[in-house]
């Protein structure tokens, strides 16, 4: 069988990055044996050559009487509500600062949030962030130095 090698102007299978659809180019550019550049026959749109994407390959799955091992479960991290329980429980509510873009904050204190609650700082992250647990979850917030 003879191969015939590819040349500008020839008819190739590309995806189209305007109709987003595998469709016939014509070959525009070629640097050595590769193409790099092609424009659809039905929008007229050129681009660089992307090549058709190959069929995924099927899942095996596992032969009769053979099951796979069960992966080892991780522990579950306690949720969110729990540990702001636990802290809430250590904290007097009444020494709540409210939050502010601009307050400075530290890991450890009680905050009032308009939209979020009470919540106790945990962590203060560089540049000007402070991670804090509230009942729905951990935020990140905006934070003074």
């Amino acid at each position: 069988m003879i191969v015939r090698r590819r040349s500008a102007g020839d008819i190739i299978e590309a995806r189209c990055t305007r109709c987003r659809d595998v469709l016939n180019h014509t070959i525009v550019a070629m640097v050595e044996e590769r193409v790099v550049r092609v424009q659809c026959n039905t929008c007229g749109g050129q681009h660089n050559y992307h090549p058709p994407r190959e069929e995924k390959k099927p899942v095996r799955q596992p032969a009769a009487g053979k099951t796979a091992s069960p992966r080892p479960r991780k522990e579950a991290a306690p949720s969110a509500p729990a540990l702001w329980e636990a802290r809430m429980a250590e904290l007097d509510p009444d020494q709540a600062i409210p939050y502010a873009m601009d307050a400075k904050l530290r890991a450890g204190i009680l905050v009032s949030h308009p939209a979020f609650g009470l919540g106790v700082v945990t962590a203060v992250i560089k540049p000007n962030k402070a991670e804090i647990l509230f009942r729905e979850g951990t935020k990140l917030l905006r934070c003074a130095l």
